[in-house]
């Protein structure tokens, strides 16, 4: 287990002590079934990249049965309402995203062998979703008061090429807020508390093409893209912080005897540090627009490849101390159900853009045991879930207290 220092100790023991809280700890436990059923239905609502309407309307039907205030459906697709607390603690954020990988018109029914539910997108992020379910019902079943109210937040754009728009559009226009979970599928002792940056670019380079053979010697883009991609894989990147490059597709030409007119590819930029990315992003467009020119001008044309490079994700990097509370709170959480914290990589999620934004934040675990994420096999097995649960329900206590009863370990933010 990562070593915890002797913080928090004293007010975990106090949430233990409580009737409520180990009652809802049972009641989560007891739940395991309920909540994988809410799984299979949500996942069987398709939410296609930029089209989760129809499972963001299912979820806010959901939601609305526990009598959230000002539940809504934002300009984004984004839908929360807040669980309000005694008004004397931290505002906390517990979110999973509606959106999967999978386009419209997938098959996304589930199906169940062996005690294993197979489903695109069951896991990711159908767990995260059936775990604010699972988490509203105990805390209302155990009529569980906060000091600090509690946002739950069913969120779009998470994936791909969605650039994480729907929690972009969420800190834009809720600036109130103190504390963040976001829940991915995973074991019940993952924690991410810092986030990997990327940066992501179309680039395409135009010329004026031609025959193979009478035109020989005029510039090719294709040429220019091939000097653009030995260019940026001769870059060097720092191990640390840990930073990287990728050119995952490319495209161009029209035939094989044919000087291409156009040509491109697609670059993935990636570091967990928001200055090492700048810098990577700023020497990779030197060389791309560098190769564009080395081609012209080797073919005695200057000026007669052009490149454009076209921003197509941009999610922020953010890191944040090992000591940082909303980090030993987590620990702590883990540490008093005896699970073992043994994943703490940086990742890209929803915590994200909380995290580059000064706001404590880190996604965990929503239990189960899941895998063939972004495939169509993907599967998971609900077997002792209910862990996944248990630890998150046992850090937004933490977070946010409990009424006359446990302190809120998180900080209400000064607000800018």
């Amino acid at each position: 287990m990562h070593p915890t220092r002797p913080i928090f100790a004293k007010e975990f023991e106090q949430l233990l002590n409580l009737q409520q809280v180990r009652d809802a700890l049972f009641f989560l436990k007891q739940d395991n079934e309920a909540t994988t059923k809410d799984q299979i239905e949500i996942t069987e609502v398709e939410a296609p990249p930029f089209h989760e309407a129809n499972r963001a309307a299912f979820l806010k039907d959901k939601l609305a049965e526990f009598g959230l205030e000002n539940l809504k459906t934002d300009s984004e697709g984004n839908v929360y309402g807040i669980r309000k607390g005694t008004g004397n603690g931290p505002s906390v954020v517990i979110a999973a995203h509606l959106d999967t990988v999978f386009p419209s018109g997938t098959n996304v029914a589930a199906h169940v062998k062996d005690g294993i539910v197979y489903a695109p997108g069951i896991g990711d992020d159908g767990r995260g979703l059936a775990v604010l379910l699972t988490l509203l019902r105990s805390l209302d079943d155990n009529k569980i008061e906060t000091e600090g109210d509690i946002i739950f937040l069913a969120d779009v754009g998470e994936e791909g090429l969605g650039d994480l728009r729907g929690m972009k559009a969420f800190f834009r226009e809720n600036t109130n807020v103190d504390g963040f979970i976001s829940v991915e599928p995973g074991a019940p002792g993952d924690l991410i508390y810092c986030g990997v940056g990327s940066k992501r670019y179309n680039v395409t380079f135009k010329g004026k093409g031609g025959h193979s053979f009478g035109d020989f010697g005029s510039s090719s883009t294709i040429h220019a893209a091939g000097r653009a991609i030995a260019a940026l894989a001769a870059m060097t990147v720092p191990q640390e912080p840990k930073t990287t490059y990728n050119v995952g597709t490319i495209h161009g030409g029209t035939s094989i005897n044919t000087i291409a007119q156009d040509a491109g590819f697609q670059l993935d930029l990636r570091s967990v540090s928001s200055q090492a990315l700048t810098e990577l992003e700023e020497n990779a467009l030197a060389l791309i627009h560098e190769a564009a020119q080395k081609e012209s001008e080797a073919c005695g044309q200057p000026g007669s490849i052009t490149v454009s490079a076209e921003l197509v994700g941009d999610r922020p990097a953010g890191s944040q101390v090992e000591d940082t509370p909303i980090r030993q709170i987590a620990l702590r959480a883990a540490e008093v159900l005896g699970i073992e914290v043994t994943m703490e990589d940086p990742l890209s999620t929803d915590a994200n853009v909380p995290i580059s934004l000064g706001i404590p934040a880190l996604t965990l675990g929503g239990g189960g045991n899941s895998g063939g994420h972004h495939t169509l096999a993907e599967f998971y097995d609900s077997t002792d879930a209910f862990y996944g649960p248990q630890r998150i329900l046992l850090a937004l206590l933490g977070m946010t207290g409990i009424k006359d009863q446990v302190h809120p370990l998180l900080s209400v933010r000064e607000k800018k």
